[in-house]
């Protein structure tokens, strides 16, 4: 089996873009958060961007939604850190996976349907007419899954094999799942893995909250929250990881940022205790012995305390960080954005080994070990 290593990743979220202001961010400082636009429920909003600096045609950032623009801009970051944005060869043999959710509604549209099905004579027939009039092809086909990774194949030239899994959190931690066993077994070289997510969407936060699992009340931690009810806080970013086996990155001239040693995830039945004993269990399956902790948990309660009490046990002594407080929780990207913050903080010398969890909001538990490279 060969070592997979990370040679480039591309961040931005409400913290800001690039790994430098994330790291600065993780160190300490007060989360940008919004709660005014969405009251009672508080966001992370991205950060504003220069779009054009990794999506140059304004064409092309018109028919993407904002998801897309994410996971497109971020997906640049990550080829430009790797030092592969300009080798069109080494491009074209680039594999894609994208960790990605159902796309976004046109609220304009929906509003105009709604309000007419009420005067409607016969409602069957105007749904059908309103529908296949007002939604064209170009609109319809941007709610589709997989039109991130097209977009990532349009806009920087990335046009090896691409796969878009979904799944919510899950989706993010077998993606790069995949990408390393692949890379691993000598199936492919080199990777371009990640996701995206815009938490800045009043049908997301009425799908969540007709499920119980936001928080409306002021900002407060994601270890804190559990004591008063908990909840979590969606968050907008995008997260992209560039993995290549260490030959390969070798012949590149390229010096890696970290290791990933170890991909695990599972999928528990969500019985008292069943999130604990997932993350036990998967633990031993990649030897872990972290330093640190960068932990995907939401805040929710029951599961954030069983993580809890399962790190206790697992990495006694490391530092832990939940995510959640930086970026907010972001869904698909989660597990990417863990896995490039655990990369920047063992670029930097700090600790020799560590470890990613992602446990699911409703199903899915992963975690994904990291090593100096």
């Amino acid at each position: 089996m060969r070592d997979v290593v990370i040679t480039g990743l591309g961040l931005v979220s409400s913290a800001g873009e690039g790994l430098e202001a994330h790291l600065t961010a993780l160190a300490g400082g007060a989360p940008n958060t919004d709660a005014a636009t969405f009251e009672p429920f508080p966001v992370h909003p991205a950060v504003p961007l220069e779009w054009d600096r990794q999506i140059p045609k304004k064409s092309d950032q018109r028919q993407m939604e904002p998801w897309q623009k994410l996971g497109c801009y971020a997906a640049g970051l990550a080829l430009d850190s790797a030092g592969v944005k300009e080798d069109a060869a080494l491009k074209g043999r680039m594999q894609l996976i994208v960790s990605a959710g159902g796309g976004e509604r046109d609220y304009a549209v929906d509003g105009q349907i709604l309000t007419g099905l009420r005067q409607a004579d016969n409602p069957g027939v105007f749904l059908n007419e309103r529908l296949m009039g007002d939604l064209r092809p170009t609109l319809f086909l941007a709610q589709l899954s997989n039109l991130l990774a097209g977009n990532i194949s349009i806009v920087h030239g990335v046009t090896g094999a691409s796969r878009t899994f979904m799944g919510e959190e899950s989706s993010g931690v077998d993606a790069i799942r995949i990408a390393r066993e692949r890379i691993a077994s000598g199936q492919d070289d080199i990777f371009l893995v990640g996701g995206s997510y815009n938490a800045e969407r009043p049908d997301v936060l009425l799908i969540y909250e007709m499920g119980g699992f936001l928080w409306k009340k002021p900002y407060a931690p994601v270890w804190e929250r559990s004591a008063d009810g908990g909840g979590m806080i969606l968050g907008s970013g995008g997260c992209f990881l560039v993995l290549e086996s260490r030959e390969h990155a070798a012949a590149r001239g390229v010096k890696p940022l970290a290791a990933i040693t170890g991909v695990a995830s599972e999928r528990s039945r969500r019985q008292p205790g069943s999130v604990e004993g997932a993350l036990h269990g998967l633990s031993r399956q990649l030897g872990a012995k972290p330093d640190v902790v960068l932990s995907g948990a939401t805040g929710i309660k029951g599961i954030t305390d069983e993580e809890r009490a399962a790190l206790k046990d697992i990495a006694p002594g490391a530092g832990v960080h939940a995510t959640g407080d930086l970026v907010g929780h972001t869904m698909e990207a989660q597990a990417p954005i863990g896995v490039a913050l655990a990369a920047g903080l063992i670029a930097r010398g700090g600790p020799s080994e560590a470890l990613v969890t992602s446990i699911g909001h409703w199903r899915g538990e992963g975690a994904i070990r990291l090593t100096k490279a």
